[in-house]
């Protein structure tokens, strides 16, 4: 199930996911006079925050919709698959935050990363990993099962193991400095509901309009007992996939 993305909703409901990419960042390490590919860049605000490095940032995302904001920031964003990047050793590097678990085919994407580096140049990324969104998922499949949509058109992530992602890397001629798996139980400030119909809109979207309250409802209360402290304050049990890499 292709994922569509609302950039307005994305940036009232989703900016955490950038906001938390600061230590992912300085990993990248961008340099003034290097040009460095942020793949899947949604609506540019941390490629515009990386071009602060003095670094020419070209941004790619499949959304129509993140391609329309990011150039309103600025940012030279150009609307490509990440699994048929167009480019041959134009980069320094390729930066990615929370967008590889996305696409479908690792093997093309990996290919076109490889391609797209200039000898040398460095991979340096973070997505969801195994475990990822475990009680999320759960939720979402018990209820949405129950409506009569089948499994695979409910899970629309692959999210890898650290030694998994290693080894796809390799094979595809990287050299792997790092690769890590990490809980991070992440804050939610707007809630679950609003996650759901910000990065689930298209899973829910198969259901009719007047069915989707409910089943919205029922999945937040599954969830509530052990993603929901007393406060009200939602935490999303993520699991992040970091690595860096280097075309040799």
């Amino acid at each position: 199930m292709q994922q569509t993305w609302d950039a307005s909703l994305y940036a009232g409901n989703g900016r955490f996911v950038a906001l938390l990419a600061g230590s992912l960042v300085e990993a990248l390490q961008p340099k003034a006079g290097e040009r460095i590919l942020d793949l899947g860049c949604g609506d540019g605000f941390l490629t515009q925050q990386i071009a602060e490095s003095g670094a020419t940032m070209v941004g790619v995302d499949s959304s129509p919709q993140m391609i329309a904001a990011a150039k309103e920031r600025g940012v030279d964003a150009r609307y490509a698959s990440g699994e048929a990047l167009p480019f041959d050793q134009e980069f320094d590097a390729v930066f990615s935050n929370a967008a590889l678990h996305w696409m479908r085919d690792q093997d093309a994407v990996l290919e076109g990363v490889y391609r797209a580096l200039k000898p040398g140049g460095r991979f340096v990324a973070e997505c969801g990993g195994q475990g990822n969104i475990a009680a999320i998922r759960v939720a979402l499949l018990a209820v949405l099962t129950a409506r009569a949509i089948p499994p695979e058109r409910i899970e629309n992530n692959r999210f890898f193991s650290n030694t998994e992602y290693r080894a796809l890397l390799e094979s595809h001629g990287f050299l792997v400095e790092q690769a890590t798996l990490t809980p991070r139980p992440t804050p939610l400030p707007s809630g679950m509901a609003d996650w759901l119909q910000t990065f689930r809109s298209s899973v829910l979207q198969q259901l009719p309009a007047a069915e989707r309250p409910a089943a919205i409802e029922q999945i937040v209360g599954l969830l509530k007992p052990v993603l929901c402290d007393r406060e009200g304050n939602w935490t999303a049990d993520y699991m992040r996939l970091r690595f860096v890499a280097r075309r040799p």
